[in-house]
C-alpha cells in the first residue's frame, strides 16, 4: 500500500462544502493503492470576502491532505516495525453475499509492498525512460536510480502531466527525466509546468531539435575555432563541459559564420549534454540529470562585448532557459577578469534566479585554493591550461581570418539590419567637420562603453570632458573648405572659441583608426558633466622623396573620397552602482574585420590600452 494524495479541486456545485475520500488499486500498477481525497466549494455570498475565506479553505484543505498523509505513513511504519513486509492483494471472497467477507491479512503474501518507498511517493515509467508503453510500471527502483527523490504531491504532479500528455499530445512523448525538469523549473506548480513544456515541445517540433545531433554537421570553422567540448564529468558524476570563453574569437565568429550556426552549436551542446545524463545515469546507477560547465574567462576583454555578440549570446540564453530547464547543475568561471561584471550585467536579466545560484566566480588563481575546482573536479582530469596534468581536446582558438569573414555584399545586409533594429548608428565624417555626440554623466564612475567599425576612410577617435554643456553649432566648417556638395554634417559640440585645458579637456589618448578595423572600448568617468566621443578625419602626413608612394597605393586611395570617411557606432552607458568597488580599469581593443585593409593583419591580435580612472 502507498498513500497518493491529489491536490484538491473546487468546483461550483452546491452552497456547502463536500469532501469525499476513497481507496483504490492505482490505475497505472496493480502493485499500489491509491488513497484519494478530493472536495468541492461553491460560495454564493460572504458579505464580500468569497476570495478570502476560498483561500481559507483551500488552506484548510491541504492541511487535512497532509494529515491524512501521516496517519497513513504512521501505520505503514508500524507494520514495517512489526516486521510485515508482505500483504497480499485483496480478492472477493469465492461465496459472496455473506456479512462475514471482510478484507483479511492472510501469513501468506502473493506481491512485495515497497515499505520502504512510503516516502518517496509515486513515479513513471521503465528502465528504458520512454512512456507511454501499456507494460509501464511504477516500482521504487525506478524511481531511485532514474528520478531521484521527491515529495508524494512532485511525484503526484509528474504522474497527472505525464497522463495528460498521453491524452493529448500528439507526437513523441518526453521522457520522464525531461518532464520533471520543467517542473521542478516551475516549483511543481502544474499550470506553469504544462504551458512551458508544451512552448517547449511545438519548439522542438518547429526546429526538427530531436534530430539535430543526427542530421547537422558543424562547419569547419566551428571545429577549429570554437574553444568549447566535454571533458569527462565531475565529483558527482556529471557530466562536465569546459568553456575557454576568453580564448574564443566570438566576434570573428558571428562575422564569419552569423548568429544562427551560434545558436545551433549551442542546442547541439544541450542535446549532447542530455544524452550524455542519460549514460552517466546507467554507468552511475543514479539519477543524474543535468551536467557542471567550467567556464575560463581568461583573456576575456571588451572585444568579446562587441554587441551583435552579445545580441547572439543573450538570444542563445533566452532559447536554452525555455527548453532546457534546470539541466545546469553548477557553472564555475575561473579568472574572472576587471571587464566580467560588464559582461554579468547585461546578462544576468535573463537568468532564471534559481539558475543563478548555481555560479560560482573565482577571480585571479582563486580556484586553486580551498574552497576552489578540487572541491568539485577530481586532481587527476583538471586540464592542463587551469595547471592540471589532463589534457582536454578543445582547440585553442584564436583569431578567425578576415579571409572566412562574410562578403561586403552580406555584411552591409547585416548593417541594414542592424540599424533597422536600432542597435548601431551610421555617420559619416568630412574633412574638416568632426562628427561628434553628447553624453551626460551624473554620477562620477559610471562606464561609457563604445563599439564602432570603421567603414571607409581613417578617423582619429577622441573623448573629451566638459563642465558646461556645449551649444550645438554648424559654423559653415564645411564652406571652409569647399565641399559642401558632400552631404549633411552632424552639429559641432566644441565651439571654435573654446580653450582646451580650460573649457574642455581630454580623457583619452587619441586613437587612430584605419579602415576596416573594429574598435571596442569603455572609459570609467571620474567627473560628472558632459562627455563628448569624437571621430575626426584623419589626413595621412606629407609624403617625403625617400617615402613616395607606390602607384598601387595611389590607385587604391582614388578609389575612396579624399574627404569622407564613415563609421557604424554603438555606444552605452552603465552605471555606477554595478561596478563601484569591482573594477579600477577595462580593457580596450581594437582589430581588423575587412579584408580590404592589408594594414589591420598585425592588428588583429587584441591589445588593451589602460584606462585607469
Amino acid at each position: 500500500m502507498r498513500p497518493f494524495p491529489t491536490e484538491s479541486s473546487f468546483a461550483s456545485a452546491a452552497t456547502t462544502r463536500c469532501v469525499r475520500r476513497g481507496v483504490q488499486v492505482h490505475p497505472e500498477n496493480e502493485d499500489w493503492t491509491c488513497f484519494e481525497q478530493t472536495a468541492s466549494l461553491d460560495i454564493k455570498s460572504f458579505f464580500g470576502f468569497e476570495s478570502t475565506a476560498e483561500k481559507i479553505a483551500m488552506k484548510q484543505y491541504a492541511s487535512s491532505i497532509k494529515k491524512g498523509k501521516e496517519i497513513i505513513e504512521y501505520y505503514l511504519r508500524e507494520l514495517e516495525e512489526e516486521g510485515v513486509t508482505h500483504i497480499p492483494r485483496w480478492t472477493p471472497p469465492a461465496v459472496s453475499g455473506t456479512s462475514s467477507a471482510r478484507r483479511q491479512l492472510p501469513p501468506s503474501t502473493a506481491r512485495a509492498i515497497p515499505v520502504n518507498g512510503a516516502r518517496d511517493g509515486l513515479h513513471s515509467k521503465d528502465s528504458e525512460l520512454l512512456t507511454g508503453s501499456p507494460d509501464d510500471k511504477l516500482d521504487a527502483d525506478y524511481i531511485r536510480r532514474y528520478l531521484g527523490d521527491f515529495t508524494p504531491l512532485q511525484e503526484s504532479c509528474l504522474i497527472r502531466l505525464r497522463q495528460w500528455l498521453q491524452e493529448t499530445h500528439k507526437g513523441k512523448i518526453p521522457k520522464d527525466q525531461h518532464v520533471l525538469r520543467f517542473l521542478r523549473a516551475r516549483d511543481f506548480n502544474l499550470d506553469k509546468a504544462r504551458e512551458l513544456l508544451c512552448q517547449s515541445l511545438t519548439w522542438r517540433k518547429q526546429h526538427q531539435v530531436d534530430f539535430l545531433l543526427d542530421t547537422w554537421e558543424r562547419p569547419h570553422l566551428l571545429q577549429e575555432y570554437y574553444t568549447g567540448g566535454w571533458h569527462h564529468h565531475d565529483r558527482e558524476g556529471r557530466p562536465l563541459y569546459v568553456l575557454r570563453l576568453g580564448q574564443m574569437d566570438t566576434k570573428g565568429l558571428v562575422r564569419a559564420l552569423g548568429e544562427e550556426a551560434l545558436v545551433r552549436q549551442m542546442l547541439s551542446v544541450n542535446e549532447e549534454g542530455l544524452r550524455r545524463c542519460e549514460e552517466n545515469t546507467r554507468v552511475f546507477g543514479r539519477p543524474i540529470s543535468c551536467w557542471t560547465c567550467l567556464v575560463d574567462l581568461d583573456g576575456l576583454n571588451m572585444r568579446h562585448l562587441w554587441r551583435p555578440g552579445i545580441k547572439a549570446l543573450l538570444r542563445i540564453i533566452e532559447v536554452v532557459e525555455a527548453n532546457y530547464p534546470e539541466t545546469l547543475g553548477r557553472l564555475l568561471i575561473l579568472r574572472a577578469p576587471r571587464v566580467f561584471p560588464v559582461l554579468w550585467t547585461l546578462v544576468s536579466p535573463l537568468i532564471d534566479e534559481n539558475t543563478r545560484k548555481k555560479f560560482l566566480v573565482y577571480a585571479g588563481n582563486d580556484y586553486q585554493g580551498p574552497g576552489g575546482l578540487v572541491d568539485y573536479i577530481d586532481r587527476e582530469i583538471i586540464p592542463e591550461f587551469l595547471g592540471g596534468n589532463c589534457m582536454c581536446d578543445i582547440p585553442d582558438g584564436g583569431i578567425v581570418p578576415k579571409c572566412l569573414y562574410r562578403t561586403a555584399e552580406e555584411l552591409e545586409s547585416e548593417e541594414n539590419r542592424l540599424l533597422t533594429d536600432s542597435i548601431y548608428k551610421s555617420a559619416s565624417v568630412f574633412k574638416g567637420a568632426p562628427y561628434e555626440m553628447l553624453i551626460e554623466i551624473t554620477e562620477a564612475s559610471s562606464v561609457i562603453t563604445w563599439d564602432f567599425d570603421v567603414c571607409k576612410g581613417d578617423v582619429i577617435f577622441n573623448i573629451y570632458h566638459s563642465k558646461r554643456a556645449p551649444q550645438p553649432s554648424r559654423k559653415d566648417a564645411l564652406g571652409t573648405h569647399g565641399i559642401a556638395s558632400l552631404g549633411a554634417v552632424s552639429p559641432q559640440l566644441i565651439d571654435r572659441s573654446w580653450v582646451l585645458g580650460q573649457d574642455y579637456s581630454m580623457v583619452e589618448k587619441a586613437l587612430t583608426c584605419r579602415e576596416g578595423e573594429s574598435v571596442q572600448g569603455s572609459h570609467v568617468t571620474r567627473w560628472p558633466g558632459f562627455y563628448i566621443l569624437q571621430w575626426r578625419f584623419h589626413t595621412s602626413p606629407p609624403c617625403t622623396v625617400s617615402s613616395m608612394p607606390r602607384v598601387d597605393d595611389v590607385l587604391a586611395s582614388l578609389q575612396v573620397s579624399s574627404h569622407k570617411c564613415k563609421i557604424m557606432f554603438y555606444t552605452e552607458v552603465l552605471s555606477s552602482h554595478d561596478f563601484r568597488g569591482s573594477m579600477t580599469s577595462l580593457e580596450s581593443c581594437h582589430s581588423g574585420f575587412s579584408q580590404l585593409s592589408a594594414a589591420t593583419t598585425s592588428s588583429s591580435q587584441s591589445h588593451a590600452s589602460s584606462i585607469s580612472r
